[in-house]
C-alpha cells in the first residue's frame, strides 16, 4: 500500500511539474508590423502545435499603437515578451540592458544582415525591405517617360512635367499629415545618410552622431525635396495619411509613390505594372535604391524561455515552413541565403532584383538617436511642405538639429 501511495504521489508530482513547465513554456513575441499580424500568428500557431509549446504574438504599430511606449509597459508586466523588435542601433542602445547576445546561433551563418554591435551579434533580421520611387509603368509609358532614365534630378523634373502635361499627378507623398514623419524624417532623410555611398560607408551617419552637418549633402537633399513637393498632390502632401498616400497611387491617379515594398499588401487589386526607380537625391547619377533590414528580432535577456526563443528563430530562418511564411504569406524579402522562394508581389520583387544586382544604398536612418528622425526632423519637413520655411531655412534647421547632437 505504501509503495502504491508513493507511486501515485510521484505521478501527481510529475503531472504538476509538467503542467507548470507547459505554462512556463508560453513564448511571447512582441512585434511592430501590424500588416503581418495575421500571418505571423498563423505561422506561430502551427510552429507551436508542431513543437508542443504555446506561442502568443502581440502586435503594436501604425497609428493605433505606439510601439516604443508599449514595449516599456510590456517589460513591467508579469508576462514580459521573450522576443521583441528593435530598429537598428538606436533601438539597441535604448534596450541594450535587456538584449541577449546571439553569437553562434545557426541562423547567423546564412545572413549578412544581422545586427552586430562591437563584433557581437544581437539581432535577427526580420526581412529585407527597400524603397525607391515606386512607379506606375502605364502612366510613364503614356507620358513618354523611360524609367531607366530616372537617375538624375534633371531627368525627374522633365518626367514630372511630361506626366503632369499628360493629365496625371506626378507624385504621391505625405509630408505634413499626422503620423507621417517616418516617411520624411526617416526614409527621405536617409538619402542624406547613404545615397551614392558604398554600402558599408557610415561616414555621414557617424558625423551626424557627432553633431557635424554636411552642407553639400543637405543642400542636395533639399533640392530633391523641393522637386518632390512641387509635383506632389497637395492634399496628400499636406494632410494625407498612409491610406490616402497609397490610395492615390493604387487607384492609378499618381505616377510615383514615395514608399517602400511594405505597401505591396495594399496593391493586391492593382492591374498596372509597377517598379522602382532610384531617388535622385544627390548630384550626378543615382543608380540604386535603399535596401536593408528594417528591424530585428532580439531575445529578452531576462526571459525564462531563452532556449525556446532561440529555437523559434532558428526554425524561422531555416525551415521550409518559415520560408513559406516569410515569402508567400507575409510577402517579405527574406534576409537569409538559403531561401530559394521569390516574392510574387511587384515591389518586393523589384527590391530583390536591385539587391541581387548589387544596386543598394544602405539604411542608416535607424542608427540615428531614438526619436531624432520622426520627432525632430519630420516636423521640419512639415514646415517646409506648408511653406512656413523656405529651402534655405529648411537646410539651416536640419543643420541646427544635427549640431545639437554634439
Amino acid at each position: 500500500m505504501k509503495k502504491g501511495i508513493l507511486a501515485l504521489l510521484a505521478i501527481a508530482t510529475v503531472a504538476f511539474l509538467t503542467a507548470c513547465g507547459a505554462e512556463e513554456s508560453t513564448l511571447i513575441v512582441f512585434q511592430n508590423k501590424i500588416e503581418i499580424d495575421t500571418q505571423l500568428r498563423t505561422y506561430a500557431d502551427a510552429w507551436a502545435a508542431e513543437n508542443g509549446y504555446s506561442v502568443e504574438v502581440k502586435s503594436c504599430g501604425g497609428d493605433a499603437c505606439a510601439y516604443g511606449t508599449q514595449i516599456l509597459a510590456e517589460f513591467q508586466t508579469a508576462n514580459q515578451p521573450d522576443i521583441f523588435v528593435i530598429e537598428g542601433l538606436g533601438g539597441f542602445n535604448q534596450y541594450k540592458d535587456r538584449i541577449l547576445p546571439l553569437d553562434g546561433e545557426a541562423w547567423t551563418d546564412i545572413t549578412d544582415l544581422a545586427l552586430v554591435v562591437d563584433g557581437v551579434t544581437y539581432g535577427f533580421p526580420v526581412a529585407i525591405e527597400g524603397w525607391g520611387m515606386g512607379y506606375n509603368a502605364d502612366i510613364l509609358d503614356a507620358a513618354g517617360v523611360n524609367p531607366a532614365s530616372l537617375t538624375t534630378l534633371a531627368a525627374y523634373r522633365t518626367a514630372f512635367e511630361q506626366i503632369e502635361a499628360a493629365g496625371f499627378v506626378p507624385v504621391s507623398m505625405a509630408a505634413a499629415g499626422a503620423g507621417m514623419t517616418w516617411v520624411t524624417g526617416l526614409h527621405n532623410f536617409n538619402s542624406y545618410l547613404s545615397a551614392q555611398l558604398d554600402y558599408t560607408d557610415d561616414s555621414v551617419i557617424r558625423d551626424l552622431q557627432a553633431g557635424v552637418p554636411n552642407f553639400a549633402r543637405l543642400n542636395a537633399l533639399a533640392d530633391w525635396v523641393e522637386l518632390l513637393y512641387e509635383f506632389s498632390d497637395r492634399d496628400v502632401l499636406l494632410t494625407g495619411g498612409y491610406d490616402q498616400q497609397v490610395g492615390l497611387f493604387a487607384r492609378g491617379e499618381a505616377a510615383f509613390i514615395h514608399q517602400g515594398n511594405w505597401i505591396d499588401g495594399n496593391l493586391s487589386e492593382v492591374t498596372f505594372p509597377i517598379g522602382y526607380a532610384p531617388h535622385a537625391s544627390m548630384p550626378g547619377v543615382n543608380d540604386s535604391i535603399f535596401i536593408g533590414a528594417p528591424s530585428f528580432y532580439v531575445i529578452n535577456s531576462e526571459s525564462p524561455n531563452i532556449e525556446l526563443a532561440k529555437e523559434f528563430l532558428n526554425d524561422l530562418a531555416a525551415s521550409p515552413e518559415g520560408h513559406n511564411y516569410m515569402v508567400n504569406e507575409a510577402n517579405m524579402v527574406p534576409a537569409f541565403s538559403t531561401v530559394t522562394l521569390a516574392p510574387a508581389t511587384p515591389l518586393s520583387a523589384a527590391v530583390l532584383e536591385y539587391s541581387q544586382a548589387g544596386k543598394a544604398y544602405a539604411w542608416w536612418q535607424n542608427d540615428m538617436p531614438p526619436g531624432f528622425g520622426m520627432d525632430t526632423l519630420g516636423p521640419i519637413y512639415a514646415l517646409y511642405a506648408r511653406g512656413e520655411v523656405d529651402k534655405a531655412e529648411f537646410v539651416d534647421l536640419l543643420a541646427e538639429q544635427i549640431r545639437g547632437l554634439a
